[in-house]
């Protein structure tokens, strides 16, 4: 059975933050809010230094790659969060990158790619899928990190399962947006080892829900209906069997969310504490909020704060002012 050690996860934070930062937990509500209402905190992996938890694994990822496969340097596809985890690691380590980009990534995405010297080939989501699915595309040349299905990608990524329980020993529950699954699967992983009363519950668009599909069919299961959206950093086509046991072990629920209940959530984060949530980090805002994750205390992760400001303006109803 597929595993992430927590040996593995204390590793990767012995070196995470050679690149990563330790990011807050702030309480999403004053402790005096109405009666009923959750008690909620994030974890704030948009003050990454590029905006994404995608750092962590990525760090982890490379720096445990032996020379040799570093010597033509590395490749990824991602829609843009893990693309520039993998480019900043790589700069940091002093190897070329080059990016498999799918044409859904929103414009600020790809300007920080560029910003760190990542070359770019921009391919459609159907073939950036296939690429995730297959693990390789003979458009690219040297070593491929798998954006999310990679055992040290997902032990870096489940240093902030260590860090929300220093932070919150008492913490009940955990949700975290998920697309292929390496954050989700890291956060489960160390709840499961350290704390594992904790319940870890995955947040999803309704429009792209193949985690919830699969719990529902007990097995990896593919998304009829896919539509992209702006909660671009998660919702994929499937689950990937190679996921699936992980997964199925280490998360208790899914909980589906309506895209409008997710620009809410972008808008209340943004007025109650300042924060700019992406939509797969608003996303876990929302699930948070619902109900569905119970009392608390809660840690939904703001997994990314990269979105365009034009269309997070749009999704929470900004409206200009020209005085």
């Amino acid at each position: 059975m597929r595993t992430i050690s927590i040996e593995a996860v204390r590793d990767a934070a012995a070196h995470i933050y050679e690149a990563a930062v330790r990011t807050p937990l702030v309480r999403l509500d004053l402790p005096f809010a109405p009666p009923g209402t959750p008690e909620i905190h994030l974890k704030l992996e948009s003050l990454q230094p590029i905006g994404s938890f995608k750092l962590r694994g990525a760090w982890n990822a490379i720096r445990r790659l032996p020379p040799s496969l570093l010597k033509d340097g590395v490749w990824t596809v991602s829609a843009g969060n893990a693309a520039q985890g993998v480019a900043f690691a790589a700069r940091r380590a002093g190897v070329p990158c080059s990016v498999m980009v799918m044409d859904t990534a929103p414009a600020t995405k790809l300007e920080a790619l560029a910003s760190l010297g990542a070359a770019m080939v921009r391919v459609t989501y159907d073939e950036a899928w296939r690429t995730v699915e297959t693990h390789g595309s003979d458009r690219m040349r040297g070593h491929f990190i798998h954006p999310f299905d990679d055992d040290d990608f997902i032990a870096g990524n489940a240093t902030a399962g260590l860090e929300i329980l220093e932070d919150l020993p008492e913490v009940e529950t955990v949700v975290a947006a998920v697309g292929g699954g390496g954050l989700l699967a890291g956060l489960g992983s160390v709840m499961r080892a350290l704390k594992p009363g904790v319940r870890v519950l995955a947040a999803e668009p309704d429009t792209a829900a193949p985690l919830a599909t699969s719990l529902a069919r007990g097995e990896a299961s593919h998304f009829d209906g896919w539509i992209a959206s702006f909660v671009d950093g998660a919702g994929g086509r499937s689950v990937l069997p190679s996921m699936w046991p992980l997964l199925r072990r280490v998360v208790d629920d899914s909980i589906v969310m309506p895209l409008d209940e997710v620009a809410a959530a972008m808008r209340y984060t943004a007025e109650r504490v300042h924060v700019i949530a992406e939509g797969a980090g608003a996303c876990a805002i929302a699930a948070a909020r619902s109900g569905r994750a119970g009392r608390g205390p809660i840690v939904a992760v703001v997994s990314g704060g990269n979105i365009d400001l034009s269309r997070f303006a749009q999704l929470v109803g900004a409206v200009p002012v020209l005085s």
